[in-house]
């Protein structure tokens, strides 16, 4: 009754009739009897079914939600903006790749190069940093990026809007904004192009194959990286002093990774507080030693700009010459990075950062080692610490192990990254992730990822102890995922930018053929340790494929029952729930309480509602569909966090949550908030109806009028003010009653009659799923409350 006579206040509230006024106050509307109520009930039904809103007007607002986001993410940096964010991705980029000074020419030469062979080595790797980096990836890949994120899952996921290649969860398919060009808009050739991609069940399982092995090729050498970087900084101990043991060299290191892996829950933010000066330190010694070496010992090295050089080391070497290039690509591993952390940074910022320093400094550092090599031809075994000048070596040795550490850092945070990336895609079992930072997003931490890299980190330093080892196993699988880049970044040329394949074919052929002839030269490692990043890169490529085909399977299972509400449950004439013929037709009762229904999918009619009345076939008296939509932002403000929609049946309403990771939603007053949120849905809908009817007509029907005899009259109830008031009072029964919270357990059992290797796939998949989906027990909320309702799918 109080809540009837609330809503009414509002309604008042909101008239500024002077009749009103002349009256002297507000006059609240009756409240209607028992029999009253049942006289009118058709009318409070019919009126209660008009004015329901549809199925799909949460997905408009969620479209809407996410167009305002988008245009909110559209900023134009200042200059200064821009300066700030280059720095920053010096800490975080080129770690990986700035370290490579470390250890390039000990991976290269395998005994005391002569002058030629140095100069074409040198050659070499100041064309591979000129061509596979500078225009390979920061003038053209890194324009291929999907709404800002990078990576070679991210743009096989740009593709996948521009053509129809790949199968979507149907929870989200109506959310992913699809862009795929008219036919009449595309070339002849690009639409050949196309149509050959849509239409070929071996492309697109191809290109998804590429995607996901790309990803699991930068994780299998995210277990290297760590060890061979931080390996190479503490080698030089044996500098200072030689007689320092291998032993010795290998126990310091694993310290130094498990101490870093110790210190991941701290957080990304803490951790990288100095990695910036750091590592613009680390490549400023590298440049000012590598001017030093250039003045005192040999500047001819210079003459290794002219690519003659390059050409004359393969003629020279021929077979020893291609075998080399396994070490010469060690100077660009981590440019993937490059391309990954491209929405933490943006484009403009890395180009900036690498064009105005990090490539110079490169550059400089190789041509003042090869320098130093070139008088002293044994330094090869140990390239930065032999040409360091005297006096420089000890600093040299921290600035090193810094850096070091620095790049570990990048490629673990890149791994948490990925994995998460890969979850949110339905690529990898849900595991706990913790975000770090209440400021950027993209700052993650993921325990299980975290032991398991400390733990394969430790056991490669241990078991190849030494850089030269390491570099054997190192590079194969970077070789794989910039010839990927190079295939996926061609079709989104010929896709997405729209230019014709026979101008797209020339750049292609000839980038692919130096990725190639790198690629070539890294799998001679194998047999002498590549073998270990391939075979971890299949294990991880064939659980995330598999786990992909068993959520697939569970989508088309599922798919059976995806429909409306009205689809399997209707309104009678007179008033009551009624299941649809289809399926028995069966009136439903209705049980005093509030039923809060945890939905999955936020839109048409969850799993577990169809499951509980049609088995059940009962209903509690109100029903909330309850969706959590996570967002990637720490915090969804209260404005744009909660969405409520009235579904047309009988008090039945859908509550989408958007929250940030930072928000706690599910809490034990969890109830109270779903109460709240669709108390002030109903009454905000009334007033804004009211408010709609008063300015298409000109007038207050709800003012009260005297009479005649001068006596005042309340106001007849309408049937949608009516309706309104019967929602408010059934809202407040149901809750005051008991609040019951009611989740699915669904089963799931492979179909009889499936072959063999479908089963087995789906029988491994049913296992995993088992052992990594979410406990009840995990949520904050009275367990006594809760309801939980089983039921089997086949696949």
């Amino acid at each position: 009754m109080e809540t009837s006579i609330q809503f009414a206040d509002d309604l008042q509230r909101r008239r500024k009739s002077t009749a009103s006024q002349s009256i002297g106050g507000v006059v609240p509307l009756r409240i209607r009897s028992h029999s009253q109520r049942r006289a009118n009930s058709i009318d409070v039904k019919g009126a209660d079914l008009e004015d329901a809103e549809d199925e799909d007007a949460g997905l408009r607002a969620e479209r809407d939600y996410k167009q305002k986001q988008a245009r909110k993410c559209r900023k134009v940096f200042s200059m200064g903006q821009m300066f700030l964010l280059a720095y920053q991705s010096v800490g975080v980029i080129y770690g990986d790749i700035g370290t490579s000074p470390l250890y390039v020419y000990s991976s290269t030469f395998t005994e005391e190069p002569n002058h030629a062979e140095l100069l074409g080595a040198l050659s070499l790797i100041i064309w591979a940093l000129t061509l596979m980096v500078t225009v390979k990836y920061i003038l053209i890949i890194l324009r291929a990026d999907n709404d800002g994120e990078g990576g070679t899952f991210s743009t096989y996921s740009l593709l996948s809007r521009y053509a129809n290649i790949s199968n979507r969860d149907p929870r989200e398919a109506t959310m992913i904004r699809m862009e795929r060009l008219l036919t009449s808009d595309l070339s002849r050739s690009t639409k050949h192009v196309r149509s050959a991609i849509e239409n070929t069940k071996f492309f697109r399982g191809l290109l998804k194959t590429i995607g996901v092995l790309a990803v699991s090729m930068v994780m299998a050498d995210g277990v290297l990286t760590p060890a061979q970087s931080v390996l190479g900084a503490v080698q030089g101990l044996t500098v200072v002093n030689e007689n320092i043991s291998k032993p010795t060299v290998v126990g310091v290191t694993c310290a130094i990774l498990v101490l870093l892996f110790v210190l991941q829950p701290l957080g990304t933010s803490k951790l990288t507080m100095a990695f910036s000066p750091i590592v613009m330190l680390w490549l400023a010694f590298n440049a000012g030693f590598g001017i030093f070496n250039l003045a005192r010992y040999d500047t001819a090295v210079l003459k290794a700009f002219n690519p003659f050089y390059a050409f004359d080391y393969f003629i020279r070497g021929k077979y020893h010459a291609w075998r080399s290039l396994g070490g010469i690509l060690l100077c660009f591993t981590g440019v993937e990075a490059l391309f990954a952390d491209i929405g933490a940074f943006s484009r403009r910022a890395i180009q900036i950062s690498w064009l105005g320093y990090a490539y110079p400094c490169l550059l400089l550092a190789y041509t003042g080692q090869a320098a130093h090599i070139s008088e002293h031809p044994g330094a090869y075994t140990n390239p930065f610490y032999n040409s360091v000048p005297t006096g420089w070596l000890i600093p040299s040795l921290i600035v090193a192990l810094g850096a070091a550490i620095v790049a570990s850092q990048a490629m673990i945070t890149a791994t948490f990254q990925l994995l998460t990336q890969i979850m949110k895609l339905s690529y990898f079992p849900q595991v706990k992730v913790v975000h770090t930072s209440k400021t950027y997003h993209g700052q993650l931490y993921v325990p299980v990822a975290n032991w398991l890299l400390m733990i394969g980190t430790v056991i490669i330093a241990a078991v190849y102890n030494n850089t030269t080892s390491l570099g054997n196993a190192y590079g194969v699988c970077v070789m794989f995922v910039t010839f990927f880049d190079t295939c996926m970044v061609t079709l989104v040329a010929i896709l997405v930018w729209r230019i014709k394949p026979y101008f797209v074919f020339l750049p292609w052929l000839i980038i692919a053929c130096m990725d190639g002839t790198f690629l070539s030269s890294a799998l001679t490692k194998v047999p002498e340790g590549a073998w270990f990043t391939i075979l971890l890169a299949m294990l991880l490529t064939s659980v995330f494929i598999l786990w992909r085909f068993g959520k697939e399977q569970q989508w088309f299972a599922e798919a059976e029952d995806r429909f409306p509400t009205t689809h399997f449950v209707k309104t009678n004439e007179a008033g009551d729930l009624q299941l649809s013929d289809k399926f028995g037709g069966k009136v439903l009762s209705r049980v005093q309480g509030f039923g809060i229904f945890f939905d999955k999918a936020g839109e048409t009619t969850p799993l577990i509602f169809s499951q509980f009345i049609r088995k059940l076939v009962t209903a509690p008296e109100v029903i909330v569909f309850f969706h959590l939509r996570p967002l990637d932002q720490p915090s969804v403000p209260p404005e744009d966090r909660y969405h409520v929609t009235r579904l047309a049946i009988s008090h039945c309403y859908r509550l989408v949550v958007r929250h940030g990771y930072m928000d706690e939603v599910i809490t034990p007053d969890l109830a109270a908030l779903i109460y709240n949120q669709v108390h002030q849905h109903i009454v905000t809908r009334a007033l804004d109806r009211e408010g709609e009817k008063s300015s298409s007509t000109g007038t207050d029907t709800k003012t009260p009028t005297v009479g005649e005899n001068g006596s005042v009259r309340a106001p007849t109830p309408s049937p949608s003010t009516a309706s309104t008031s019967a929602r408010l009072e059934s809202l407040e029964r149901a809750f005051n009653h008991e609040a019951l919270y009611i989740i699915g357990k669904e089963q799931m059992k492979v179909k009889m009659g499936t072959n063999w290797v479908r089963k087995a796939l789906l029988e491994t998949f049913l296992f995993l799923r088992d052992n990594t989906r979410a406990k009840i027990a995990s949520l904050k909320i009275p367990m006594d409350k809760v309801i939980e309702i089983g039921f089997v799918k086949e696949v």
